[in-house]
């Protein structure tokens, strides 16, 4: 029987907030009230907090889903908290994790920055390119010339035509083409398709938010460094063999493991969706915005809301960030 009712005198209304670890303000209201019961229903939960019970119960959903509180055997949904000790130390592990990977992000850069220092002036090393065109030249260049392997981190302004010729002759003459994509660079129109025929030739795409910069590297042998966002007053580096070249090498694998993988997996052990609902997840992940995700599938705006708010409520997701943690649990990624 829920012991709801039982409320211990103490209170849960000073202790720091549980946002760092991925908990909304409902989750962690809900979760702070159940931390009080020995164990109770949704909608015991729902009365005491004064909340519909459908929107407590997706709550203790998304609750059970990082562990934080398990579900009691029996016919009727009851929940009971996990040892908030052990719960949350696991959750603030699994974010250490993520914040490792920003750490060593921070130290490819940091090796960038007093290589560029040590080698600058260096005309065998680093060459000093002037304006888009030139620029833009050299990326051809760079494509013609690789003969194994391509790292690219893609992102807008273009100087090129967004179409690029180069790229699919290279992936039929067999060259390993790796390619991160900034979320700006997939809302672009037909971008979704050009990079789906890239796909099906062989090119491995993944998607990261926040991409800072954009590089070329061939046969990890030279590269290509624009050094500003501005067309109109671009300038690049490239790059030959040094510790440099060896420092950007390190900085896109940093970035390769941190990225989402673009396409579906192709595991035969994963729960079954429907095509529409791993494409849904699949665009949210890549950190596109509403409207575009809508263009993308061709639905309305709202529609397209409508959807990711069911999705949502399926993988008992508060936000998407947790959604993509549940789809590459169940392989739609």
């Amino acid at each position: 029987m829920a012991q709801c009712g039982h409320i211990l005198t103490m209170t849960t209304d000073d202790a720091p907030s549980l946002a760092p670890v991925g908990l909304g303000p409902f989750d962690e209201e809900v979760y702070r009230a159940l931390l009080t019961c020995v164990d109770a229903t949704p909608a015991a939960l729902a009365e005491r907090l004064g909340q519909p019970e459908g929107r407590v119960d997706s709550a203790c959903g998304r609750l059970r889903s990082l562990g934080l509180v398990i579900r009691m055997s029996g016919r009727r949904r009851r929940y009971t908290a996990v040892d908030p000790e052990a719960a949350l130390e696991a959750l603030v592990r699994e974010r250490a994790g993520e914040l490792d990977h920003v750490r060593g992000s921070a130290l490819a850069l940091s090796s960038i920055f007093h290589a560029a220092r040590r080698q600058a002036g260096d005309g065998s090393t680093i060459e000093l390119l002037n304006g888009p065109e030139e620029q833009g030249r050299w990326f051809v260049r760079l494509q013609h010339q690789v003969r194994s392997e391509m790292m690219v981190l893609d992102r807008p302004p273009y100087v090129l035509a967004a179409v690029n010729p180069v790229e699919p002759v290279r992936l039929d003459s067999g060259v390993h083409w790796r390619a991160i994509y900034a979320p700006e660079a997939l809302e672009i129109p037909g971008a979704m398709d050009e990079i789906d025929d890239l796909t099906r030739r062989g090119e491995q795409g993944r998607v990261l938010p926040g991409l800072p910069l954009k590089l070329a590297i061939a046969d990890r042998r030279i590269a290509l460094l624009p050094l500003s966002m501005e067309l109109g007053h671009a300038q690049g580096l490239v790059i030959r063999e040094s510790t440099l070249l060896d420092a950007l090498v390190e900085l896109f694998e940093v970035y390769w493991a941190r990225a989402t993988p673009l396409g579906s997996s192709s595991g035969g052990a994963a729960d079954e969706a429907p095509d529409h609902d791993r494409e849904l997840v699949r665009l949210l992940a890549a950190g596109l915005t509403d409207n575009a995700i809508a263009r993308q599938l061709g639905l309305s705006t709202r529609t397209m809301r409508r959807r990711t708010r069911q999705l949502f409520d399926q993988l008992e997701a508060a936000n998407r960030f947790q959604a993509g943690i549940q789809a590459a649990r169940r392989g739609w990624l």
